[in-house]
């Protein structure tokens, strides 16, 4: 583990960065909240088989069991249904990863505020450098009429609930166990989720081959490889540093979509992936001086 440390962030780039291309694999086939909901109900089942395998720890305090669920409420519920709304109303994929790549500077304005964490000016400019270049390269796809009003909202959830979360977690309940503790937030996100489905989805799906590829990558790549190395990164560094590896994920994933769906990268775009990474350079690279 040692020596796979300093690889743990850009994988977890790389897995997170295919969430919005499995949600455009899977969304004509289901509903969002109702694709959420089965997505979900799978995690839970594997992430418990696990736990019990393995003889995991289960939390016995009341009080870390809430903030466990409160978390994945936030970081799971609230952040994906955002996202998944927003993409099937419309809101284009890029633009949706804008506006969640928004997240580094609340976070940075606020892990001072709530934990203290001290924020470098060298940090901020590469918090400003990245979100540039985040603009850069969704502005290069964007075409002129862009789709806002209800479809933005979702989105904006989106974002301001995976800065919470993450800002929670890291505040209440940064050490648990993530198999066992990955269970209860995703039961908890879960219960809302088919909840909010159930009164607004006729939860009917299309179980078409394309929708069950993209609902078993969504559990195994993203809901528990990616929000497992989510956790671990929350629990071993700052969260300034943790929240700019988001920048990564919009170039990223036009860079996959490029090579999936031959979308094109101008020379705009390709200007951008190098600032958001330069960006998350300098924003990560005074972890010490922000702990």
């Amino acid at each position: 583990m040692p020596l796979l440390q300093p690889l743990l962030p850009f994988l977890f780039v790389l897995l997170w960065s295919t969430g919005f291309i499995g949600a455009r694999f899977g969304l004509p086939h289901a509903e969002p909240l109702s694709f959420l909901f089965i997505r979900y109900l799978l995690v839970i089942v594997l992430l418990a088989l696990l736990a019990l395998a393995a003889r995991a720890p289960w939390p016995r305090d009341a009080r870390l069991i809430m903030h466990l669920a409160i978390a994945g409420v936030l970081v799971h519920g609230f952040y994906l249904g955002g996202v998944f709304l927003a993409i099937a109303q419309g809101l284009p994929a890029g633009i949706t990863a804008l506006v969640v790549g928004m997240q580094p500077l609340l976070t940075a304005a606020s892990a001072g505020w709530l934990l203290g964490e001290r924020v470098t000016r060298r940090q901020w400019l590469g918090l400003a450098a990245g979100f540039a270049g985040v603009a850069l390269v969704v502005s290069s796809k964007i075409n002129g009429e862009v789709p806002l009003g209800a479809a933005l909202l979702p989105a904006l959830v989106a974002l301001l609930a995976i800065t919470a979360g993450t800002l929670y977690q890291k505040r209440f309940c940064p050490q648990f166990d993530l198999r066992s503790g990955s269970v209860i937030q995703f039961a908890a996100a879960a219960l809302l989720t088919g909840l909010a489905a159930a009164a607004s989805e006729t939860m009917v799906i299309d179980w078409a081959p394309e929708f069950v590829g993209a609902l078993l990558w969504l559990v195994l790549a993203l809901s528990v490889g990616a929000i497992s190395l989510l956790n671990l990164l929350i629990r071993s560094g700052s969260a300034v540093n943790v929240s700019s590896l988001f920048y990564l994920t919009p170039p990223l994933t036009a860079l996959i979509a490029w090579l999936l769906f031959d979308e094109r990268l101008t020379p705009l775009a390709l200007a951008g992936f190098g600032l958001a990474v330069s960006g998350v350079y300098l924003a990560r690279s005074t972890a010490s001086a922000s702990k």
